[in-house]
């Protein structure tokens, strides 16, 4: 087993346990009315826009995400919510030093042995969910469910939705599709962009992902017999008829939303395995982005 299959495996367990810590680091998240941005660099820049939809949804705060290198200078925030794995990501460091004495921070890391504990007024560790793959799964998804927890909007369901996703065979001919598109709206949109993300990260695929409502506008002239478009969520009236009339095979995805990325993760690791190539080594990448001075 791959660090990769038996990261995503242990996700239901991570998530249990970080929608009960949620109660307990209120001082430390995002209170309602505070105005946010949420950073990250790739996966957790996905995870950013997920939770910034949800938590604007929710009527909290307005709430915006950005790549961390992207981060607007000239606007003004109640605090800067960073999402961290490794805890050494040059960016997020760089905007953390600069938001310092002028903005509250907020860091979400899984490592308490790296430079984000003092680069951060406010350190939140997911330690029980670092990994050792270059791939991210577990942190990710429990970052977000620790988030998704703190806003009261973690349902019972996701844990056991999740559980299903990886028990659950992929559906017929999935694997063998050689194109893949994934869809969100709302919070889910983040969601698709890390799917696709995952896609092209262990198995090299031609991966792309759009609102919903986006893909009729140009993306859908991709999609034929052999790709496949994957919803997560609720689709929008006649997009799911309008796929399979084009001969691509339709995903729809059923379960919770957070737990349909999961089984995304599986597909990523099954189409690696099928062409050969390993997702514990994916291709020019390494598991933090250390950019040299």
């Amino acid at each position: 087993m791959t660090h990769v299959e038996d990261e995503l495996n242990s996700q239901p367990e991570c998530w249990t346990r970080a929608a009960s810590e949620a109660a307990g680091l209120r001082g430390a998240l995002p209170a309602a009315g505070e105005r946010v941005a949420v950073v990250g660099c790739g996966t957790s820049y996905f995870m950013a826009q997920a939770f910034a939809a949800l938590r604007e949804g929710a009527g909290q705060g307005e709430t915006d995400a950005f790549a961390a290198s992207e981060f607007p200078a000239g606007r003004t925030y109640d605090r800067v919510l960073a999402l961290t794995r490794s805890g050494t990501t040059t960016e997020v460091l760089d905007l953390l030093a600069r938001s310092k004495g002028s903005t509250r921070t907020t860091a979400i890391t899984a490592d308490p042995e790296t430079p984000v504990m003092t680069a951060a007024d406010e350190v939140v560790v997911l330690e029980y969910a670092d990994e050792r793959s270059v791939v991210q799964t577990r942190f990710a998804t429990t970052a977000l469910t620790l988030l998704r927890a703190h806003l009261g909007l973690h349902p019972d369901a996701a844990v056991t939705d999740a559980r299903t996703a990886l028990a659950a065979d992929l559906p017929e001919g999935l694997v063998e599709c050689g194109q893949f598109t994934f869809l969100g709206r709302g919070w889910t949109v983040g969601l698709a962009n890390e799917a696709g993300l995952k896609m092209r990260e262990a198995s090299l695929s031609w991966t792309e992902a759009y609102p919903a409502m986006e893909y009729r506008h140009g993306p859908i002239s991709v999609t034929t017999d052999g790709t496949a478009t994957w919803m997560f969520g609720e689709a929008p009236e006649g997009l799911a008829e309008q796929v399979r009339a084009t001969g691509g095979l339709w995903i729809e995805g059923r379960l919770d939303p957070l737990a349909e990325l999961v089984r995304a993760q599986r597909l990523a690791v099954a189409v690696a395995a099928a062409r050969g190539l390993d997702p514990d080594r994916p291709r020019h990448l390494t598991r933090s982005v250390i950019l040299a001075p």
